[in-house]
């Protein structure tokens, strides 16, 4: 096992309102069966069940957050110090402008149900949430253009190859 995954798996079952601090680890009163289930508790929640939005998957949907694609990165790509710290400030910036998004659009959600649930639709309120979905993902989109921009810059030339590369392959999305 990965050294840097017993970092993760203490914050992630340590104490957390089971009780004593490995409470919930491995074989706790179940014969080493893993996790003994809190249904819909608060450790499926520590693990970033997020919405249902549009961009609820990426970076903030999981215990890793946005490191995980960066030393992705920085591992395939060979990055040095000072090109880890720019891509993590670039995608600290687009997952910070996706969970607006994210926002925004449980949002339009509910501006949608209220058009609805009135006696009469509310033709205006709901063109304005459907406004709203559009301004944002467009938002996104601007960011993911500037990110790869800066990105681009931040790269040498055989780093951008390999980036290319991943991108081809499905191996990293955008």
């Amino acid at each position: 096992m990965h050294p840097g995954f017993f970092s993760w798996w203490k914050s992630r079952y340590a104490g957390g309102g089971c009780g004593s601090a490995n409470a919930c680890g491995p074989g706790h009163g179940h014969h080493g069966h893993g996790h003994h289930g809190h249904g819909s508790g608060e450790h499926e929640q520590a693990a970033g069940a997020e919405g249902e939005g549009p961009f609820s998957g990426f970076g903030g949907g999981g215990p890793f957050g946005v490191r995980r694609p960066l030393r992705f990165m920085a591992h395939k790509l060979g990055l040095r110090d000072d090109q880890v710290e720019g891509l993590a400030a670039l995608l600290d910036e687009l997952k910070t402008e996706r969970a607006q998004a994210d926002v925004d659009y449980r949002r339009s959600i509910g501006a949608f149900a209220e058009a609805l649930a009135g006696s009469t639709y509310d033709a205006k309120r709901a063109a304005e949430a459907a406004d709203a979905r559009v301004k944002s993902t467009d938002r996104v989109q601007k960011a993911v253009l500037k990110t790869l921009e800066k990105t681009h810059a931040l790269l040498d030339d055989e780093q951008r190859k390999k980036l290319g590369y991943l991108l081809r392959t499905g191996v990293l999305t955008i």
